[in-house]
């Protein structure tokens, strides 16, 4: 089973620009590249920590890779590999989103996958 949850209009994420979201028991956070819409969980596979340095600061200062605040991992924005530090070779969990007729970005997610 499957949970939605709508995020909020698809237009507050930018080129090269990061948005975090804090939901019922999850969070999640979006970036826009090339025009693409990614959004993971907001969690590192190294810490599970958070990864943001600041509200909705989720990438380098290049805008090149996400990057964790506690441990500086790259991750790629397309893919979720993470490329560079402790947890290199391992993945940022991607959520299944859509934009729907309203521009509104919604996310479905495992029950399973929601904190209790």
């Amino acid at each position: 089973m499957t949970k939605t949850f709508t995020l909020g209009p698809e237009h507050d994420i930018e080129e090269n620009q990061s948005k975090g979201y804090e939901l019922p028991h999850l969070q999640v956070f979006a970036v826009r590249r090339d025009g693409l819409l990614y959004v993971y969980k907001n969690d590192c596979p190294h810490l599970n920590i958070n990864l943001e340095w600041q509200e909705d600061q989720f990438l380098d200062m290049d805008a090149a890779f996400i990057q964790c605040s506690g441990h500086g991992a790259l991750f790629e924005i397309e893919t979720g590999l993470c490329i560079s530090g402790p947890c290199q070779g391992e993945h940022l969990t991607a959520i299944a989103h859509e934009i729907d007729a309203h521009g509104q970005i919604v996310i479905n997610v495992p029950e399973e996958m929601l904190d209790n």
